[in-house]
């Protein structure tokens, strides 16, 4: 049996975009922190746009504007997944811990895109 979706803390897209989120932050706590205003910053920011968007598109209500704001949740996953390839290049983030952060990235996209089908419909 499907659980209701009250509020946006329901949707499974947004709890696994958070937990992205915490991984992310645990990773780049891990690089050097002369990039604390560079690479950190920007994937720091990316990881907190994608739930952060999630949750404002459902509670706009309006099926457009929820739309909207999961294409921009999609833009900074995107944007993330490109960050975290150039820190694995940089030697910030070994290619075993991007892996694991690759897996939760692809989940999250995959959530997204059912959220964004089924509101398509």
């Amino acid at each position: 049996m499907k659980s209701t979706i009250v509020t946006y803390r329901d949707l499974e897209a947004w709890q696994v975009a958070m937990d992205f989120a915490v991984m992310v932050y645990d990773a780049t706590s891990k690089f050097p922190s002369k990039e604390q205003f560079g690479i950190i910053s920007q994937m720091n920011r990316s990881s907190i746009s994608i739930p952060s968007n999630i949750a404002e598109g459902h509670d706009r209500k309006g099926s457009k504007e929820y739309l909207h704001h999961l294409s921009i949740a999609r833009g900074s996953l995107a944007e993330l997944e490109t960050q975290m390839i150039l820190s694995v290049r940089l030697n910030f983030m070994s290619k075993a811990d991007a892996e694991k952060l690759w897996e939760k990235a692809q989940e999250t996209g995959r959530l997204l895109n059912g959220l964004i089908r089924s509101l398509r419909q």
